[in-house]
């Protein structure tokens, strides 16, 4: 999984959200390390919404925009947290390797 997909999935994982709160949620997540501009996100969105693990909440029109609002699923939950084990498996046996205490 690419890194903005997972803070993606990250960012909804607290409770659905608007593209741009989601956009908002991913820099703070990652303590601006990643930013997703708005082509990245909604490629993203929509290839998590045809893997099952987003759906939309609500769509709403705002000053003549659509405007959707994003929910992680149940699978996109189990997703996550499996990418959540795998990468501090990975991160465990790399301070294994370096000779790091664990975080």
């Amino acid at each position: 999984m690419r890194e903005p997909t997972f803070f993606i999935l990250s960012a909804l994982a607290s409770g659905p959200a608007h593209g741009y709160l989601v956009m908002q949620r991913v820099a703070e997540l990652s303590d601006g390390r990643v930013r997703v501009r708005p082509g990245t996100l909604y490629s993203a969105l929509d290839r998590l919404l045809d893997d099952g693990s987003l759906e939309v909440e609500s769509e709403e029109v705002v000053e003549g925009r659509s405007r959707r609002v994003y929910a992680i699923t149940g699978a996109g939950r189990e997703v996550l947290t499996a990418q959540v084990f795998r990468i501090e498996a990975n991160a465990a046996a790399a301070r294994r390797e370096l000779g790091l205490r664990p975080a």
